[in-house]
């Protein structure tokens, strides 16, 4: 089962989040909607796909979303940018 490791921001270089999810779209989805009102993303509203990338497996993109998290703020841009450099929200481009 493919999954994705994904990033959202609030704003260019502003609140970043990562996360993992087999169904992308629909979680990002739930990220824009504010589904869980009290979680970190509603409070800070990372609602814009900034990054993401596809895994072949769950336990694949588990490992990778740890290795992202433990990583510094400046490693987290420099993939976003690398990526994405004008930080637009890549929900749109979703199919």
């Amino acid at each position: 089962m493919k999954a994705w490791v994904y990033m959202t921001a609030n704003r260019p270089n502003g609140v970043i989040y990562i996360g993992m999810s087999t169904e992308l779209k629909y979680r990002i989805e739930s990220h824009k909607n504010k589904k869980y009102a009290n979680s970190f993303s509603a409070k800070y509203n990372v609602d814009k796909l900034v990054y993401f990338e596809e895994h072949p497996g769950i336990l694949l993109a588990r490992d990778r979303e740890k290795q992202l998290k433990a990583g510094s703020r400046k490693a987290k841009i420099k993939l976003i940018e690398a990526f994405n450099p004008e930080w637009k929200d890549l929900y749109y481009t979703l199919a």
